[in-house]
């Protein structure tokens, strides 16, 4: 199986659980949409504010002061927000207090606990950290663990209006903010980065219709493993690339697993990007019969991430999709010269 996570259609904790942990899905970038979940009361940070969701309405009575994230990714939210959570999910990576480097800076010195994903929700440990608000946006919670979480403290599940787990992240990031009473910054937020990817799409139009595939980091089972044009590509469409619809044939659970004898659908690409997360990832994959005779890769247009920007990519977060931007768009630009 794959040691990288994916955002697909099963559940990350039990893609984690299966032995994908060493490095998150892509799902950069559902930074096209631009909906926010029905709320009472969440303009301003006067409460109660009511959050609607896929199970109801949740109200949160007082500004929380003790917030736990038990999602994966949504510490990056509350961080983005201003509120260091008191319990942190791990989802992959191994980070410090669980937060990766792009977020450490809003801790502001502080440790959370880290909470275990393998065996679904943590729900005594959660418990015991006093929670006000418990943030679980994308992680598709079902009606039972809902009920746990809910009898614990406030619960902010997915909307319900996605798929369970792929709530786009400017969805996620105004739901979270009506929680906490900061729905005027929450809306800053989303504007800014919406703004920023708008800005760096007019000021690349090579960008513009260029073909782009993104890829896991490594051969599984015989595969390598595409994202098809959706959730895991938008921040490549975004920025005006286009996904070529010639992998969809091989799309199963949101990745497209294409056979090594059948490498070469990869050359309706332009560009390539590989979610590498270490050197020697990349020396793998040069290894392979045939991928020094992809298009991109004998032109200079195949791209090799890293640990820390692959996992920007996958995070698809306020905190992260900056940095997505500061080191990816270059690379993008350099390799389109």
């Amino acid at each position: 199986m794959p040691t990288t996570p994916l955002r697909n259609t099963l559940s990350r904790r039990g893609l984690l659980a299966g032995g994908l942990g060493t490095a998150a899905l892509l799902g950069l970038s559902a930074c096209g949409s631009s909906e926010s979940p029905s709320s009472k009361g969440s303009t301003g940070a006067g409460f109660p504010v009511r959050v609607k969701h896929k199970f109801g309405t949740t109200e949160i009575p007082a500004a929380p002061q003790r917030v736990v994230s038990a999602g994966s990714c949504t510490q990056d939210y509350l961080l983005a927000l201003g509120v260091v959570p008191v319990g942190i999910t791990e989802w992959y990576g191994d980070q410090p207090d669980a937060t990766w480097p792009w977020a450490q800076s809003a801790l502001k010195g502080a440790h959370p606990t880290v909470l275990s994903a393998d065996d679904g929700f943590s729900f005594e440990k959660i418990a015991s950290l006093r929670p006000d608000l418990i943030v679980a946006t994308n992680d598709g919670v079902n009606a039972a663990n809902y009920a746990k979480l809910s009898a614990i403290a406030p619960t902010i599940p997915q909307s319900g209006e996605y798929d369970n787990y792929y709530e786009p992240w400017d969805v996620q990031t105004i739901a979270i903010g009506t929680a906490l009473g900061r729905r005027a910054a929450a809306e800053k937020i989303v504007r800014d980065i919406h703004g920023r990817f708008a800005h760096e799409k007019a000021s690349h139009a090579e960008f513009h219709g260029t073909k782009a595939i993104f890829l896991q980091n490594a051969v599984y089972d015989g595969s390598v493993l595409a994202s098809p044009a959706g959730y895991n590509t938008q921040f490549l469409t975004d920025l005006g690339f286009v996904v070529p619809r010639d992998i969809d044939v091989y799309a199963k659970d949101a990745q497209a697993y294409i056979p090594l004898e059948r490498l070469s659908v990869l050359d309706s690409a332009d560009v390539l990007i590989w979610a590498t997360e270490k050197p020697s990832d990349e020396t793998a994959l040069k290894k392979i019969p045939g991928f020094d005779r992809l298009k991109a890769v004998r032109e200079g247009r195949s791209l090799y991430t890293g640990g820390v920007l692959s996992g920007a990519i996958y995070f698809t977060s306020p905190l992260s999709l900056p940095h997505v931007l500061d080191n990816l768009v270059p690379e993008l630009a350099t390799a389109l010269t």
